[in-house]
């Protein structure tokens, strides 16, 4: 089987469920934005070396394929005929307070926030900063496309709590790493 299909050689796609669109949709540019924030995930990991943050990034990651496959299908499409759920998976709750939990272990571990950081520390924490810019992007897509077409409000969720993650995940890295944060203190000008 050959990888291209030459099917979007005119600037459409179709999204799961048969559906044709054009290629600059907010539907497709929803879950490119989620396909991208997987991919920097990924560069974050191949620098970091802590096991458990590594096993937390492969969940993320495959929570993040979830995440696309539903931005990729419209509500409309999201039951099959016979009543099942054309997904085999969807984000719920359950993933969500997966991330608090991490999240919370995470910022017990780092000192509180007096100013806003700058977004480095470190190659890891650095690539972990440009993952959080991308997933605020992909959560500001997909509330874009709900303003036109319905989005389970989990999924917003899921991105808006995996920002906030990554955030603390940025953070908790410097530290391990001996790697100082920078702040933004505008009195220091």
């Amino acid at each position: 089987m050959k990888i291209y299909t030459k099917t979007g050689d005119k600037g459409q796609t179709a999204l799961y469920g048969g559906t044709r669109v054009s290629k600059a949709s907010a539907r497709v540019d929803s879950y490119g934005n989620i396909d991208e924030l997987n991919s920097f995930i990924g560069i974050a990991k191949s620098h970091i070396e802590d096991e458990e943050v590594l096993r937390q990034l492969k969940k993320i990651q495959f929570d993040l394929f979830t995440v696309g496959s539903e931005a990729a299908t419209p509500v409309d499409k999201l039951m099959l005929a016979n009543g099942k759920s054309r997904l085999p998976l969807v984000i719920s709750d359950v993933e969500i307070e997966e991330l608090e939990n991490w999240m919370d272990a995470f910022d017990e571990k780092v000192e509180p926030l007096q100013y806003f950081i700058l977004p480095g520390g470190g190659k890891p924490a650095t690539f972990l900063h440009a993952a959080r810019t991308i997933c605020r992007r992909a959560e500001r897509s997909l509330v874009f496309l709900n303003e036109s077409e319905e989005v389970r409000p989990e999924l917003i969720k899921y991105l808006n709590r995996l920002s906030d993650y990554l955030f603390v995940l940025a953070r908790y890295i410097s530290k391990i790493n001996n790697e100082p944060e920078e702040y933004w203190n505008p009195n220091e000008r």
